[in-house]
């Protein structure tokens, strides 16, 4: 072969790469799955374009695409998404996989007529979810965050721990002398010693990163891709886990503010994708589809058995006391997609030499595929059933840097408008956004459209709002009405004025009186709109009274008219005691203008 049919190849396998994923994002099936087909079409036992039945290769081809998917997987999550659920993604992870291997084991071992170590380690092979899957499936997900972020945290702690089982249970096979402490022992050594490199390499790293400035923003990626080979192979050749080190460190570079760190997660997500397809379709090629027909029916009662018992009683038990619903057990039971990283799994005992190997390679291949559409067609549609997904994406892909604005106290949420939302057709000045939520811009097409109040809604806008963390139940809460309505102009209060002075009242403010920064109620009358917050570290607020006029709380409360409050302010900002105070004041004389001539046109 030429280079030129070899580049020629490449790029057709990549643009069918391409157009996999766009079929599988409309029929809701894993794309990577579709490649995996391709290369079964082209290999030895389909057309036959391509001879190929290296095993060698294939796992070095593997584990080199797991350790890019696992450090993108890191980078994407960073430890501020993974930290809330790190005890339950340890659990599902250990426990969780143990258990799986276990139980998936025994059904093994009565199926095929093994022997208990042999169905341990058949178990242990389908016991790990796929990093890939799970990432893909999240991405077009609107799975309950928490449970989004405990299952991305599961596929990137899970594959040290099933990969260790394997290589265990081949051992224990091969060598009369060994035993479950020996086991117990090295998988807790490996483990000890890749999360102390993984750590220490992303430590560095940081250091590094952030303290030189490279002369390109195109020598990034190529400092990350170091860090990457450096964790893995550091752990390695020292005999703990590369896979927990990479993640790890990919983990540790997905925290913090570097420079130019977009560039270097939008590198690695389509490395990744690269190393997916490159993963999946040397497994297609593997595979001979022939030898299927002696286990298919063994082959989809170890993938029914995988999916139904041993995955939920595994996450059940990992989950015990963790805070989840039964509803939300269940779904983080049936979210075990398993991808290629089983079938890679099915390359170590073949070439470790044990008995019968290749029919497990076989039968795990069989099991992957079959589990692998099971759930991945009807994952969101079973969450949906069980009431575990919200408005947003469970993986949100913001257009401004998360992280960094998650520190600052706020959040950048996505909202998909759907053509039956009761958001279609409505203005901007309408959608009811509270004062701590800002609308930055709305995507339309191929086209960023900055907001302004008579902007309207349009099926198929994605909106980017910045929300503040103090408004978080609020704002969940409109994102419903955004879907179901009701939607629209707010009525305005009637005017009914209780009382002439010009300023009713001015006196100090009472704890029984509750939060001065969000007040419902004000002597005694319901607080209407939230006018303003105060931000100069003293809690305080401008609102409007269900009678029409207006309250600043705070250390002190006034209630009045705007003619009223206005004075008041301009009073009050003759002696402040520095600019912040004065800034407040004069955005409350600002505040009550604009609302007084809003008032006037309506």
């Amino acid at each position: 072969m030429s280079d030129g049919e070899l580049l020629l190849i490449t790029g057709a396998l990549l643009a069918a790469g391409i157009a996999a994923a766009v079929l599988a994002s409309r029929i809701r099936v894993p794309g990577l799955l579709l490649f995996l087909g391709l290369g079964m079409l082209l290999g030895s036992d389909g057309l036959a374009f391509i001879s190929f039945s290296d095993y060698e290769l294939t796992q070095r081809i593997g584990i080199i695409a797991l350790v890019l998917i696992l450090f993108e997987g890191g980078l994407a999550a960073g430890w501020g998404e993974i930290r809330p659920v790190l005890k339950p993604s340890l659990a599902l992870a250990t426990v969780g996989t143990a258990l799986t291997a276990v139980i998936g084991g025994l059904i093994a071992a009565w199926l095929f007529d093994l022997s208990i170590l042999e169905g341990m380690l058949l178990g242990s092979i389908v016991s790990c979810t796929d990093g890939a899957a799970i990432f893909s499936l999240l991405r077009g997900s609107t799975l309950r965050r928490r449970l989004a972020r405990s299952l991305e945290g599961e596929a990137g702690f899970n594959d040290p721990v099933a990969v260790l089982l394997v290589v265990g249970f081949v051992d224990w096979i091969q060598k009369p002398d060994y035993g479950l402490a020996d086991m117990l022992l090295a998988m807790a050594e490996e483990m000890a010693i890749g999360a102390v490199v993984g750590l220490l390499v992303g430590r560095l790293a940081v250091l590094a990163l952030a303290r030189v400035r490279l002369s390109s923003a195109g020598l990034y990626p190529v400092a990350s891709i170091a860090v990457c080979t450096l964790a893995f192979g550091s752990a390695d050749v020292i005999h703990g886990s590369g896979f927990l080190a990479v993640y790890l460190a990919g983990l540790a570079i997905g925290s913090t503010d570097l420079p130019a760190k977009r560039t270097i997660v939008t590198f690695h997500e389509g490395l990744a994708w690269v190393a997916q397809l490159a993963m999946f379709f040397t497994l297609g090629l593997l595979v001979f589809p022939s030898e299927f027909g002696d286990i298919a029916v063994e082959g989809t009662v170890l993938a029914v058995a995988a999916v139904v018992v041993a995955r939920p009683l595994s996450v059940f038990v990992a989950t015990m006391f963790q805070g989840f619903e039964v509803r939300e057990q269940l779904v983080l039971g049936w979210a075990g997609l398993r991808g290629a990283v089983p079938v890679v799994l099915a390359t170590f005992p073949v070439l470790a030499g044990v008995p019968d190997s290749e029919r497990f390679f076989n039968i795990v291949f069989f099991a992957v595929i079959v589990s692998t559409v099971l759930q991945g067609m009807s994952f969101e549609w079973f969450a949906k059933r069980l009431g575990v997904t919200t408005n947003v994406k469970a993986v949100p892909t913001p257009l401004t840097n998360a992280g960094a604005i998650r520190r600052l106290g706020a959040e950048v949420v996505e909202y998909e408008v759907r053509p039956d939302d009761a958001a279609v057709g409505v203005r901007v000045r309408d959608l009811q956004l509270p004062r701590d939520a800002l609308l930055n811009v709305i995507v339309r097409g191929e086209q960023a459209i900055p907001p302004r109040g008579s902007s309207e809604i349009a099926a198929g806008d994605r909106l980017h709002v910045l929300v503040r963390q103090e408004v978080a139940i609020e704002f969940s809460d409109l994102l419903d009405r955004w879907r179901s309505g009701p939607l629209g102009p707010e009525p305005r209060p009637a005017r009914a004025w209780r009382s002439l002075p010009s300023v009713s009242s001015t006196r100090p403010w009472q704890e029984e009186d509750g939060d001065p920064a969000r007040p419902t109620a004000v002597n005694g009358l319901s607080v209407v709109t939230q006018l303003r917050t105060r931000r100069d570290g003293v809690s305080g607020a401008l609102v409007e009274l269900e009678d029409g006029r207006y309250a600043v709380t705070g250390p002190i409360v006034m209630v009045g008219r705007p003619q009223a409050i206005t004075a008041g302010a301009q009073r009050r900002l003759l002696r402040v005691a520095n600019h912040a105070e004065g800034a407040w004041w004069r955005e409350v004389i600002g505040a009550v203008a604009a609302t007084t001539r809003r008032d006037a046109v309506r």
